[in-house]
């Protein structure tokens, strides 16, 4: 006879563990970076901050500083020259005789530390309010770190090493909770990820309609699902359709509400701006394109749409 298997009646004490009924703690320190996006108070120094960067007269360095050009943002590329610069002076710090070429690295850090933050700030003058207030915090410790290391160079070239290197450990650290809240705004706050990426991955092969030829006005753009992803659907004066995904790459902006000139629509929320041809992204802070889908109408006067990379 076989053996009947057994059934369980609830999670083991392991599973209990892990789901947090033995642990009323929880994560204390996500709690605190969450924390960090609900701080109103900051909000009378990041409205004034948030005009005066995107006030900066940067021209088209604007969207080289966005990280356009590389398809992604291009802040966490650069963070990794004074980071590199401060935590090779940290090794030499260690190492006797070696205090001359300590210093040296302290400087090539301060001074990469200032293309490094602009691009921060640019990106960061860019982001909805929860992401605005961990990256003001995100900027502090980081500029107390800058103003340490600053410190450290100054006294060193004084005679003062023994100080010079507290001072440099103590900007490592503000450095390193930097570059903690710095992960918690790029990743668990999704700052900088492309919000389209998931688009090939929910639409299923094949064509898909989405309404009738007739329902379709001339010339303005109107939202339309397909499944669960939103489309941005527009009816040029010749006959033509452009359907784009309509979730803004840079923060799921209803591109269908934005502004259509030139063979481009302008994202409401931020202003990027993407061709309606292909889906490029023109003009940042987006530096992702938007998913384009074919489109055929049927006998019957169905429009009909498919993502070639889906599936």
């Amino acid at each position: 006879m076989l053996a009947r298997p057994s059934v369980s009646s609830g999670p083991a004490d392991g599973q209990r563990k892990r789901c947090g009924a033995a642990d009323p703690s929880g994560l204390p320190l996500v709690k605190a970076l969450d924390a960090l996006g609900g701080i109103e108070a900051l909000d009378r120094v990041i409205s004034p901050l948030q005009r005066a960067v995107r006030g900066l007269p940067l021209g088209r360095c604007r969207d080289v500083l966005h990280g356009r050009q590389i398809g992604h943002p291009l802040h966490p590329a650069l963070v990794q020259v004074p980071m590199g610069a401060w935590l090779s002076a940290a090794v030499l710090d260690l190492v006797p005789g070696a205090g001359r070429s300590a210093r040296l690295l302290v400087a090539v850090g301060v001074v990469s530390a200032a293309p490094t933050a602009l691009s921060g700030w640019v990106d960061w003058a860019e982001q909805p309010p929860q992401q605005l207030r961990t990256g003001l915090v995100h900027a502090v410790s980081n500029a107390t770190a800058i103003g340490l290391y600053a410190g450290s160079w100054r006294v060193r070239g004084r005679g003062r090493p023994v100080l010079g290197r507290a001072l440099a450990f103590a900007g490592l650290a503000a450095a390193g909770l930097g570059g903690v809240i710095g992960g918690h705004i790029a990743f668990r706050q999704a700052a900088g990820s492309n919000k389209t990426e998931a688009v090939a991955h929910l639409v299923k092969p094949g064509w898909h309609s989405v309404g009738t030829v007739a329902e379709l006005p001339v010339g303005r753009a109107v939202r339309r699902m397909l499944d669960t992803v939103p489309l941005f659907v527009m009816r040029s004066a010749d006959g033509d359709f452009h359907v784009l995904a309509d979730g803004c790459s840079h923060f799921a902006g209803p591109l269908s509400e934005g502004t259509v000139s030139d063979g481009c629509v302008e994202c409401p929320w931020h202003s990027s701006v993407f061709r309606l041809s292909d889906g490029m992204n023109v003009a940042g802070p987006a530096t992702s394109p938007q998913p384009v889908f074919e489109t055929k109408v049927t006998e019957d006067g169905l429009l009909q749409v498919r993502l070639p990379t889906a599936g």
